[in-house]
């Protein structure tokens, strides 16, 4: 006997965003369906426990068979196993990169091997980030690192084309690959005031303004290496602090523009020149890889703290960077002003970005 079947076939991948972020953050799957049912989904679906376990299980499976093609994020979009509209690949990608700011600020300047793979248990502990999530959100970092080393042209566009991130993440992606290869310390107790987003705000200076990419935008790891030629030029800058006439006469200069306008103006005057060999010698030094490492403790130790020991306002550095950099200009013999001016306006927006409490 002939039977006549109607047969519909869907194959739309159905995705909860709710459970994908609980996959993401690490938990089990016992423990994303504790996390649905206080939030009432039972009663809101009508459905019964047994139901929701199956169906967060089966999300879970699709989630891993995923994975794979998340490393990739391309092949995302060129692949015919899961049917998933362009918006909802987005926003998987996008998720998936995303990283818990207190978990990178453990990590920034560390170098992205198993070395640092083996802490991820304590880091786990210290940051409350599930292993799990530590464990992606490291692997997604040195995935990033890897492939775009190989790569020329700008560090974030790189990152934005090959892993389709938002220009924001992608900046911080960018931030994450320059503190790793240039080691940049940042794990010091004197540094711990300071934000991952302090750091990626300097990280995007450095690498718009002080890398070989900021003056030829095709050369190989342009926006990953600092530009050695203009790291050479910076030693010049030391004849502002070796040269007694000079020196004198920029803080004869930088003290008659701030006169009358600060209450910490005697502060000033009385540190000017501390001040400016703590800035030049900065400088002068970063030639020498470990004074690069060094680079931010040595603004928080030679200039950020005596300031903040001085009881400055964030108004009062403003005006003194402002003035001591344009002071330059004026001096007489000072040849150096091109090196100077792209040394200063780097520092000047670091400073300010990192002198708060």
């Amino acid at each position: 006997m002939a039977v006549e079947l109607d047969v519909f076939v869907g194959n739309t991948t159905i995705m909860d965003e709710e459970v994908y972020q609980l996959w993401l953050d690490g938990y089990t799957v016992n423990d994303a369906v504790k996390v649905r049912m206080e939030g009432g989904v039972l009663e809101e679906c009508d459905a019964s426990a047994d139901v929701l376990l199956s169906d967060t299980m089966d999300q879970y499976r699709t989630f891993q068979m995923c994975e794979r093609l998340l490393h990739s994020p391309s092949k995302l979009a060129n692949q015919l196993l899961f049917q998933i509209p362009p918006h909802r690949q987005a926003v998987l990608i996008e998720r998936y990169y995303a990283f818990d700011d207190t978990f990178v600020r453990e990590v920034l300047g560390k170098k992205l091997s198993k070395g640092t793979k083996k802490d991820l248990d304590d880091i786990s502990a210290k940051t409350s980030v599930t292993l799990k999530s530590c464990r992606r959100q490291f692997d997604n970092f040195k995935r990033v690192f890897k492939v775009v080393e190989e790569l020329k042209g700008p560090l974030v566009e790189n990152i934005r084309q090959h892993f389709l991130l938002s220009d924001k993440l992608a900046r911080d992606y960018a931030a994450i690959v320059f503190f790793a290869n240039n080691r940049f310390e940042t794990g010091k107790r004197k540094l711990q005031y300071l934000t991952f987003q302090d750091f990626a705000f300097c990280a995007g200076l450095l690498i718009s303004n002080w890398t070989v990419g900021a003056v030829d935008n095709m050369v190989e790891d342009m926006d990953v290496d600092l530009d050695k030629e203009f790291l050479q030029e910076l030693k010049e800058l030391k004849i502002l602090i070796t040269d007694k006439d000079l020196l004198d006469q920029h803080k004869s200069l930088v003290c008659t523009a701030l006169r009358g306008k600060t209450k910490t103006f005697n502060e000033m005057e009385a540190n000017f020149k501390n001040l400016s060999r703590g800035l030049v010698n900065i400088a002068a030094k970063l030639t020498n890889t470990k004074d690069v490492r060094d680079f931010f403790i040595d603004l928080v130790e030679k200039f950020i703290e005596p300031c903040r020991s001085d009881r400055w306002t964030a108004a009062d550095m403003k005006l003194y960077l402002t003035h001591y950099t344009n002071s330059a200009h004026i001096l007489d013999t000072f040849k150096h002003q091109v090196v100077w001016d792209r040394y200063m306006g780097v520092i000047k927006s670091c400073i300010f970005k990192m002198y708060h409490d």
